[in-house]
């Protein structure tokens, strides 16, 4: 006996000759058959495609920041010697950000948003940024400790060069040379850390 649930999803079509019952699901009920294959088989292939997707060589997040360990540097087209140099970097401990990974290079992102691809032995996990360079006009304090009522050590413009030595997701302990020639060699303190391209929001690092 079928149940009625199933009558109402299958059509008995009688075939007096053959004298047998034949069984045929109706279009509705095929279609709705088609699209639950097709949901189970996005539901499994799903969770392995974004994986595959997120994965890098490296094991480490993307996209991620780090510094250039030494210079001259050649940037390239693509991921190997074969490709052609796009531009060189002519000072170390810049800035640049890991946006994707293939063997042993990393495709990096600079200040202005150009690509290109470096070797992995090129680059530092040593951190460094700039100070608010998307500001022409910014003035940014560094402060004696991480609070926004602290000592104001020094004051810091737009594209200040600085080396990055932790991050609590509010402010990052810092040191930038002094280019003025007067006064301390250097300086070291507390930044916001909104105010640094070269550590991600709320990112929290020693």
């Amino acid at each position: 006996k079928i149940p009625l649930f199933w009558k109402t999803m299958i059509q008995t079509v009688y075939d007096k000759k053959a004298n047998c019952g034949l069984l045929r699901l109706a279009v509705p009920a095929r279609l709705a058959l088609k699209l639950a294959l097709l949901a189970l088989i996005m539901a499994l292939f799903a969770v392995p495609l974004k994986a595959q997707e997120n994965s890098n060589p490296s094991g480490y997040p993307l996209p991620r920041f780090a510094s250039l360990r030494s210079e001259p540097i050649n940037v390239r087209k693509g991921p190997g010697l074969r490709y052609e140099v796009a531009w060189v970097f002519v000072k170390e401990g810049l800035p640049v950000e890991i946006i994707q990974e293939f063997d042993t290079w990393r495709k990096i992102r600079d200040l202005d948003g150009q690509e290109g691809w470096i070797h992995q032995n090129l680059l530092s996990g040593a951190r460094s940024g700039y100070i608010a360079p998307w500001n022409a006009e910014a003035k940014v304090p560094i402060r004696a400790r991480a609070n926004k009522d602290a000592k104001i050590r020094a004051w810091l413009t737009s594209k200040y060069l600085i080396k990055i030595k932790r991050c609590d997701g509010n402010f990052c302990e810092v040191s930038a040379a002094n280019n003025s020639g007067v006064g301390r060699p250097d300086y070291s303190g507390f930044v916001e850390q909104a105010q640094i391209w070269g550590a991600y929001p709320n990112e929290i690092f020693k």
